[in-house]
């Protein structure tokens, strides 16, 4: 197999000026010990999907704006919409309502314009939100578009972490990402599971993968799986048990079936493929 890394683009001057002006603006409100961040989230999506209109309240108020529109910019506000993880017991009421402006933010930019397929900018404005939203967030995190999370405060993220398109990120019980974790498009990560008597009986134990490790297309892994350094979980598996470091596992349910070749001697000798 060929190497081939991504190549480096880059913007024409206007677009590249016009965008760095937005999202400073973003990074200066957002900075201030006194941001209101559900002003913030509304303020934003407003120009998002409003460009050339100037004032939202005026527009809500006005009894002459069409029903429909009131009711989309109501929606704007995220003190005015409901977001699944608030139906969830274990809430942390607090800490939630820290984070729920910019959950909204982010998830509506992915769905303006401006967001989407736009992987410049929707890269550079998520890596700004995700260091308000994460309980830690390490340097050059790296998201494209419609990932979506739970509670967001229970997301523990390395450096140089990349999730791809359309990745569920379910930290109710907490998720730990290492440095250089890979997410391939499609992926789902849980940290809680249901009784299968009860479904109100939940349980949240923490999910963790570990450096290094690549979860790859349209795979599943479920609450409370450690997959160790350098695992990989193949495409459509259903992982329930942890992966050993440097393990390939594959399959419903997923099985480790190989070791990568680059694997320290130790890891060779220890791994569980060589007790079948």
């Amino acid at each position: 197999m060929a190497l081939r890394p991504l190549r480096r683009i880059s913007l024409p001057d206007q677009p590249a000026g016009i965008y760095e002006d937005w999202l400073a603006g973003i990074e200066d409100r957002l900075r201030r010990p006194d941001c209101d961040r559900y002003r913030l989230c509304r303020d934003v999506l407003f120009e998002l999907y409003f460009p050339g209109f100037s004032d939202y309240d005026e527009l809500i108020a006005d009894p002459a704006t069409p029903p429909g529109s009131r009711a989309v910019l109501a929606a704007l506000d995220p003190g005015g919409i409901t977001l699944e993880p608030e139906y969830y017991h274990e809430i942390d009421v607090e800490r939630y309502r820290e984070v729920k402006p910019l959950l909204w933010l982010w998830q509506q930019f992915d769905r303006s314009p401006m967001g989407g397929g736009n992987i410049d900018v929707g890269i550079r404005f998520r890596r700004l939100l995700a260091p308000y939203i994460f309980k830690t967030c390490g340097e050059n995190f790296k998201c494209f578009q419609f990932v979506e999370f739970s509670f967001g405060y229970n997301m523990e993220v390395g450096d140089n972490v990349v999730v791809h398109r359309h990745v569920l990120l379910d930290d109710r019980g907490g998720i730990v990402l290492g440095n250089g974790v890979s997410i391939a498009d499609y992926a789902n990560i849980y940290s809680h599971t249901h009784d299968i008597v009860d479904q109100r009986d939940v349980e949240s134990p923490p999910t963790r993968l570990d450096d290094g490790v690549r979860i790859t297309y349209h795979a599943t892994v479920l609450a409370g799986t450690h997959v160790g350094v350098n695992g990989m979980v193949g495409a459509m598996a259903l992982t329930t048990k942890d992966v050993p470091p440097y393990h390939v596992s594959l399959g419903i349910p997923a099985k480790p079936v190989k070791v990568k070749p680059n694997a320290p001697p130790e890891v060779l000798e220890g791994s569980p493929l060589n007790r079948r």
